[in-house]
């Protein structure tokens, strides 16, 4: 797969600078580099929260600064924005060239790079909600969340439309509300039924389950007691669309009957995939986001292309933005994504 490709370029290249260097890794949850580590070779990664892809971001961050001779300071944010200011602010008081962030509220992006000073900026997976604060100096490193859902609307017109229907009703799962990945994931895969010849009307008000497994569980179980009548059910993520299931199966409704579709393709969702209880889930690469991120941060320090080193493109409008690939996974192809 060309995900593959580029995360073994990527490696190679990281492997190959530490070889040159001759540095030692670093690596810190909690704050505690490795004796290794090159005198001010340090960097700190703010998450918003920790759930299972966030954590493989994270630990893939911490591989790939460990790789260039950096130590890595990861600090969870908790879901509190003005944590994560602090944590900021934190950083450069302690004299770090660079910063990673996660960011909890995509309006705050301003208020980090205020934070921040003189610090280079990398925002990833969460980009701001005004990408005009992106310079030279500020980038974003992600995917493109208006793929995301295209590929889940495409699929289900395929579905559909080799049944002989063209108007569908549908439940969506939102996540968090005023993100952008939410508004984009929702946005494009209505798009993409339009545009490929699907008339979809809402089952439902849209149930904001914030990506959380227990809240779509809990939110679509009031709906199904009352007999409301839908033909798939569309979720921002693998957890939410994971807990529509449980919420099915509760209710004695087998979930493979009706199409459900996520993002993110987690380990979990491959297996619902496998068993046929989740129609299909669209890959976003955490490793890719996490060493993409690093690299970033590296190369802004070193006054380099910030995609440099790996095989990601830059935005064709804004140069300050990277993005690393969505890839559709179904029942076709998800054994190449068991162990990603």
């Amino acid at each position: 797969m060309k995900s593959k490709r580029i995360m073994a370029l990527a490696l190679a290249g990281i492997l190959a600078v530490t070889m040159l260097g001759g540095c030692g890794g670093g690596d810190s949850a909690n704050g505690n580099s490795d004796k290794g580590s090159s005198e001010g070779k340090k960097l700190t990664i703010v998450m918003s929260q920790r759930d299972e892809w966030l954590s493989t971001l994270d630990a893939a961050a911490k591989a790939a600064a460990s790789e260039m001779g950096y130590s890595l300071n990861s600090l969870d944010s908790q879901s509190d924005a003005n944590k994560q200011i602090q944590f900021v602010e934190t950083a450069r008081n302690n004299g770090e060239k660079a910063i990673i962030v996660n960011l909890v509220d995509p309006n705050t992006a301003k208020d980090i790079v205020e934070a921040a000073g003189d610090m280079k900026v990398v925002f990833v997976n969460r980009p701001p909600a005004d990408t005009s604060i992106l310079n030279e100096n500020v980038v974003y490193v992600g995917s493109d969340e208006m793929t995301s859902g295209k590929f889940q609307g495409e699929w289900l017109a395929e579905h559909f439309k080799a049944q002989g229907k063209t108007e569908i009703k549908y439940i969506l799962l939102n996540g968090i509300l005023g993100q952008v990945s939410t508004t984009n994931r929702t946005k494009s895969v209505l798009q993409a039924l339009k545009d490929n010849g699907i008339t979809a009307v809402e089952a439902s008000a849209p149930l904001a389950c914030d990506y959380d497994r227990a809240k779509a569980m809990n939110q679509i179980g009031p709906l199904l007691s009352t007999g409301t009548k839908f033909d798939c059910i569309i979720a921002n993520n693998d957890a939410m669309a994971l807990g529509a299931i449980e919420a099915l199966e509760q209710q004695n409704i087998d979930p493979s009957t009706i199409p459900i579709v996520g993002i993110d393709a987690t380990a979990d969702a491959c297996a619902a995939i496998q068993s046929g209880k989740l129609a299909m889930s669209v890959f976003q690469d955490p490793k890719g986001q996490g060493t993409g991120a690093i690299l970033a941060a590296i190369n802004l320090i070193e006054g380099k292309p910030i995609n440099e080193g790996i095989d990601y493109q830059l935005d064709t409008a804004n140069p300050n933005i990277e993005w690393v690939p969505f890839e559709p996974v179904t029942a076709d192809n998800v054994a190449d994504y068991l162990n990603r």
